[in-house]
């Protein structure tokens, strides 16, 4: 149970930090900013309270709160996974020391800016509940608004990508189709997996669990198969 607890106190705070990042950015209004009407949707998703959605966005309105980054880190994690640490923060001195202290204490090597990146590509990833939707019909839909890929993924629902920079266009097309998505987010999709045993994977996910853990880290994106 406390697990559970902990894991929504850190969904929780990722989407306040997502929320303040969105409102430096686009503004209050999420009829006018398409990234805070994103967060909005995925907090209603993982049931985070209205009236704490709501603060958060009182909140990052006011003159005394943090002003927080999106920082991307790379690396690799044991056995030659690439690793892309997204950050938002509030102290990049803070946050870069961290992700190595990671790192290198779990077995992987913190690389520069630049060296893991080539090796994913940056989708929009909307997942939708498949009930009344045709793939082929929402095929032909979607393939002006950015349209790169739509699937299934292993809970039956219907999976949507688009280019990082169609991401506007997309959730758009879907609110005039009337379509609300399970969830939207901005994905590093590795363009090639590495296919790895399941002990070797073991030490990568401790990696990844140690990062996650981490107050400033927000998504931790892999290349293993």
């Amino acid at each position: 149970m406390f697990a559970r607890y902990d894991r929504m106190a850190k969904q929780f705070s990722r989407v306040g930090k997502e929320i303040a990042i969105a409102v430096k950015k686009g503004g209050p209004e999420p009829d006018t900013n398409p990234m805070l009407r994103r967060v909005m949707q995925n907090a209603k998703g993982f049931n985070m309270p209205k009236d704490r959605i709501e603060a958060a966005i009182k909140n990052a309105m006011g003159k005394d709160t943090s002003n927080y980054d999106e920082v991307l880190y790379e690396g690799y994690a044991p056995h030659g996974i690439a690793l892309l640490v997204v950050t938002a923060t509030d102290n990049t001195t803070r946050t870069v020391a961290n992700v190595r202290s990671h790192f290198n204490k779990g077995g992987g090597t913190p690389g520069n800016s630049g060296s893991v990146v080539f090796l994913f590509k940056h989708l929009g990833v909307f997942k939708l509940k498949s009930d009344g939707l045709n793939m082929e019909d929402m095929e032909l839909e979607l393939i002006d608004y950015g349209l790169e890929e739509v699937g299934e993924d292993s809970e039956g629902n219907i999976v949507v990508q688009c280019g990082f920079t169609d991401f506007g266009n997309m959730q758009k097309a879907l609110e005039e189709k009337g379509i609300t998505p399970i969830s939207s987010e901005l994905e590093w999709i590795p363009l090639n997996t590495v296919a790895v045993s399941e002990e070797q994977s073991e030490d990568v996910f401790k990696l990844i669990e140690r990062l996650e853990q981490d107050d400033d880290v927000q998504h931790v994106f892999h290349n293993m198969a």
